[in-house]
């Protein structure tokens, strides 16, 4: 409803009620014309003021309220899908981590059938002393593979952790832990 229509609607209320009996009656009901039309005017008036001064910052207000939740819901789900894509590059690393891993013992395997191969035909001291050359070798690149993937799955798991502890943690905090567990690790 406009305000012309509100208006139109009061003055057919005041006329119905001016065109009624005109006699005095002193009862709580009793119309008096004057006094309804001066009621109206001021009512008219108050509409007026509070559409001019107080309709537009109600407005705003819940407009400014309503761009902030729309906001804070776009972060949020900006954090989300980064959060998401984190997770895959984590899931990735690891798979190519364990990839490698299978590769170097594979690699290793694989040298190790190459020598024995060869060695089969040499003398049986000899054959003996390469057997063994090669079986240290595959277990010392066994040992750096494991140590590779210790260390990538250390360094994963620290990565994945400073994301979920960065908003508990202040840096100095952080740089404190992150010493400390660096002097855990055994030097080789």
């Amino acid at each position: 409803m406009t305000l012309a229509n509100i208006t139109l609607a009061v003055f057919n209320f005041i006329f119905l009620f001016i065109s009624g009996d005109t006699g005095k009656k002193d009862t709580l009901l009793s119309v008096e014309p004057g006094l309804i039309i001066w009621t109206i005017i001021i009512f008219l008036i108050l509409l007026f003021i509070l559409k001019k001064y107080a309709w537009k910052p109600l407005l705003n207000s819940l407009n400014n309220r309503e761009q902030g939740i729309k906001d804070t819901i776009d972060r949020a789900e900006k954090l989300r899908e980064e959060s998401e894509k984190l997770l895959e590059e984590n899931k990735k690393r690891l798979a190519e981590a364990d990839t490698q891993s299978r590769k170097i013992i594979s690699e290793g395997k694989e040298f190790a059938e190459k020598l024995k191969s060869e060695l089969v035909a040499k003398t049986n001291e000899e054959t003996l002393r390469m057997i063994q050359k090669a079986k240290q070798e595959i277990e010392r690149e066994k040992l750096s593979a494991i140590e590779e993937l210790k260390d990538e799955i250390g360094n994963l798991a620290v990565q994945a952790a400073s994301k979920i502890i960065d908003e508990n943690l202040d840096e100095a905090k952080q740089k404190k832990i992150i010493d400390s567990f660096i002097k855990q690790i055994p030097k080789n």
